[in-house]
């Protein structure tokens, strides 16, 4: 049915007449003026063409009547929408869901609207994400893991497709603003470059304008991987006070303000996704020093657990008779059997993390304020959401000053760590704390992020308002959600129908469910209208079903990314929670209620079947060497003309766990030369083959613990030549993690660093990075984005001053024989726990 056939205006409302539907469209304005807006039916976006005419059309224009077809608007007053999500932090890290960091923004959201006590994440970031702006469970979006971690099966792919359209589309189809401001990890690997593809990325995913960083995190000092739409930027370059945190707000505010200039009538829809407090934690020194004067955390994790826990019980959050989950005293030291020195150190860790939450919840509050300066607030839906999963534990048993280490199982002793002490936060660091500050954030629950079966790891705080609709302030909520229901609530209050067909393709089905009938104080205590909600990640799984969780026992603490987790998921043992009466999973009772755990178990089965979750993979950071889909996939020689710079590590070719061989025909002028030829990476990790004065360098920055170096002792002379570093690995690389088992990862090898054919300098490395470069660093030819890989011999970006004709990097990835091969799963299938 085209959209415009025939227009009858009564009383304001269009009738749109089409064979023998009626339908009511609002039109604003004289029909075929300039002024004038319409609504759409929203079955299909965008609409059909309208081909008809509405005015006359003569020979000469002065005996003609022109006519504009109307622009498409969203109904009158419809409401704006700002959608906040923050970053790994669980339940009990805001002030408004009982924590002792300070949190106003959020206070004032809970204060104006309402608090939900029981709303879900699934978990992990992506996973999250995906399902926050589509409505749909995350393995249909094919996150079942984060991108670098993707695997070649439907659920797990990342790979969001086309039909399971995002709200944004949606409301862009009606009329709306869109806007992404923070974090995107929801774009494939594959895609992230400055060529694209860019159909997802925010702008490919319906959204208007992006200003945020491509990845998991970021440096908030330094973001090697920022970008505004489709095109990396470097703000911070010639500017030592950038932090991303506000300088995210500021963008997010100018937008605003432009949208309200420009067409203050056209509402807006802003997503707004600090990467804070992901590590690595970089607050300002003012929000370090005053959260520090505060003395929040000398008293040690067990008594910040026993304050949390009162206060959430003071506010209301959790049950009077909720019950607080034991410390892991196998896992985690208990704060008295610290030493004074460990004491100090995660009390310092603390405090960055929580001037973190502060600094970021009043960023997110000046955004606020700005809305309501625009007299906007009243009609403006907030959702605000700590956290896209519970607290992180990457920084392991003893915190990091560099989370590129911990997650790949180096962990630096608390005395080396002592040196980054009066740092701690600066961008000399990409820091994590301790795992029992994580725990304890995680009040009055167990587990942490990357656990989907136990509270811990998915339970968020999330405060809404809207004042104009929701007049229970500062009512609390405690019916079940999850982030699927965030879509699907978002389109009831904009009175927007999800649309059969989006772009010609037929769209699926939301998962999720509106929470929209939560906002009436008459349904307060009503049951909750989302029934089953099942859970999973990295082998971990749960499922919830009318007030019963069916949880796996965990099998891996989640800050062990070694790989050697059982592989058979299937198979983990289950626990069992009433949680009408055990709101925190304190007691199993899966032995008191077989016949409960099987029907439950059937019940996940089949919603892992129908909702792409097979196959199932215990296995964490050791899948992100194996190869997928990215411009460097397939290829074993690349070449290089010029400067070449900003390539994003999902895009660059890969050295790790393999030979490989540079080299770099190169012209020096006279006067001699300096500058970067090659790099990947930087302060945390990474190598660079630069001249510096005059010499050739190639330098292995082996996670900020160790910089390993083959320097050549003679000046170049002017004129051609060729440098090359050539280094043989000694162990067999990526190609074992395809059986299951990382033996082979940050093996030793032997460098050579040669001028014109002629060795100048050998060294061996006993170890190798085993799993990742720095994440949020590029590749780069003939200077350096980002931060240095050695920061006593240059500063960024270090262009070469001589004149770089071709670069060729040449990788020789090892391969397993037939007979290794056959060991391998010989080994496994014996015993399907080990390594």
């Amino acid at each position: 049915m085209k959209l415009y056939k025939r227009f009858f205006s009564v009383a304001g409302v269009t009738l749109l007449l089409g064979g023998t539907s009626v339908v009511a469209v609002e039109v604003t304005g004289v029909l075929g003026s300039p002024s004038a807006t319409t609504t759409i039916k929203g079955d299909q976006l965008p609409p059909p063409p309208d081909t008809a005419f509405g005015g006359t059309i003569k020979q000469n224009s002065i005996d003609s009547t022109p006519y504009w077809p109307p622009r498409i608007a969203p109904k009158k007053g419809s409401p704006n929408v700002l959608l906040i999500m923050t970053d790994d932090a669980g339940y009990g890290v805001s002030s408004t869901f009982g924590g002792v960091i300070p949190t106003p923004a959020m206070d004032r959201i809970a204060h104006d609207g309402l608090r939900y006590t029981h709303f879900h994440s699934t978990s992990v970031c992506s996973p999250t994400r995906a399902s926050l702006i589509t409505g749909r469970n995350h393995h249909q979006m094919g996150n079942g893991s984060i991108p670098e971690l993707s695997t070649g099966y439907p659920g797990y792919n990342s790979l969001m497709t086309k039909d399971k359209a995002t709200v944004a589309r949606v409301l862009k189809g009606h009329g709306y603003v869109t806007s992404w401001f923070g974090k995107n990890h929801n774009t494939p690997n594959s895609d992230t470059s400055k060529i694209g593809p860019f159909d997802q990325w925010p702008l490919g995913l319906g959204f208007d304008y992006f200003y945020g960083f491509m990845g998991g995190d970021t440096s908030q000092w330094q973001p090697g991987n920022l970008a505004r739409n489709t095109t990396y930027i470097y703000p911070y370059d010639d500017n030592p006070n950038f932090n991303l945190i506000t300088a995210m707000a500021d963008d997010a505010i100018e937008h605003i303000r432009n949208v309200n200039a420009l067409n203050p009538d056209q509402p807006f829809f802003v997503y707004y996704a600090p990467g804070a407090t992901h590590a690595p934690h970089h607050p300002t020194p003012e929000w370090i020093e005053k959260i520090s004067k505060m003395h929040l955390f000398d008293e040690g994790w067990h008594k910040l657990r026993e304050t949390i826990f009162a206060n959430q019980k003071r506010l209301g959050v959790i049950p009077k008779d909720a019950k607080l989950t034991p410390w892991p005293d196998d896992i985690i030291k208990r704060w008295e059997q610290l030493n004074d020195t460990e004491k100090k150190l995660f009390i310092k860790q603390a405090d960055v993390f929580a001037a973190y939450v502060a600094y970021t919840d009043h960023e997110i509050g000046r955004v606020i304020q700005a809305v309501e300066d625009l007299g906007k607030l009243d009609n403006t839906l907030i959702i605000y959401i700590t956290g896209d999963n519970g607290t992180s534990s990457e920084g392991g048993p003893t915190g990091t000053p560099n989370e590129v280490a911990s997650v790949q199982g180096v962990h630096l002793p608390v005395e080396a760590q002592m040196k980054y002490y009066d740092v701690w936060g600066s961008d000399q660091t990409y820091p994590h704390m301790s795992v029992g500050w994580t725990w304890a954030f995680g009040t009055p629950f167990s587990w942490t992020k990357m656990v989907s079966s136990h509270f811990g790891g998915t339970k968020q705080g999330m405060a809404i308002s809207w004042p104009k609709v929701i007049k229970d302030k500062g009512g609390i909520r405690n019916q079940f959600h999850h982030v699927i229901d965030i879509m699907p609530t978002i389109l009831e209050a904009t009175g927007i129908p999800l649309p059969e067909v989006i772009d010609g393709i037929k769209q699926k089905p939301m998962d999720g469910v509106s929470m929209m009938y939560t906002f009436d104080k008459k349904n307060a205590n009503a049951p909750s209208t989302h029934k089953t909600q099942y859970f999973e990640m990295i082998g971990d799984h749960a499922i919830y079903h009318d007030g019963w969780m069916l949880s796996t026992k965990v099998m891996r603490v989640p800050w062990d990314n070694s790989g050697k987790a059982d592989k058979y998921p299937a198979s983990w043992p289950w626990e069992l929670y009433d949680l009408s009466k055990d709101w925190t999973q304190a007691e199993d009772i899966a032995a008191k209620y077989p016949e409960k755990v099987k029907e439950l178990e059937a019940l996940f089965w089949e919603e892992a079947e129908k909702n792409q979750v097979l196959p199932m993979d215990s296995t964490t950071f050791t899948r992100a060497i194996l190869p997928r889909p990215s411009l460097a996939a397939g290829r074993t020689v690349y070449n290089y003309a010029g400067v070449v710079t900003g390539i994003p590590n999902g895009s660059a070719p890969n050295v790790l766990a393999s030979s490989y061989n540079i080299k770099a025909e190169v012209e020096i002028p006279e006067g001699g030369a300096e500058g970067m030829l090659v790099t990947h990476g930087g302060r945390f990790t990474g190598y660079g083959f630069y001249l510096l004065e005059n010499k050739p360098v190639y330098t292995w920055n082996l996670m900020g613990m160790q910089h390993v170096k083959w320097e050549g002792q003679e000046a170049l002379f002017p004129g051609k030549h060729t440098l090359e570093f050539d280094f043989k690995y000694d162990g067999l690389g990526a190609a074992t993690l395809q059986y299951g088992t990382p033996s082979g990862l940050g093996q030793s090898g032997t460098g050579y660093l040669k001028v014109d054919g002629k060795v100048v300098a050998t060294q061996k490395m006993e170890k190798t990075i085993p799993m990742t470069m720095q994440w949020d660093e590029n590749f780069d030819v003939g200077a350096d984005t980002g931060t240095p890989v050695d920061d006593r011999d240059y500063k960024t970006p270090f262009r070469f001053t001589g004149k770089l004709d071709h670069l060729t990097l040449t990788i020789d990835r090892p391969k397993l024989s037939d007979e290794d091969i056959k060991k391998l799963k010989t080994m496994m299938h014996a015993n399907p726990a080990s390594e």
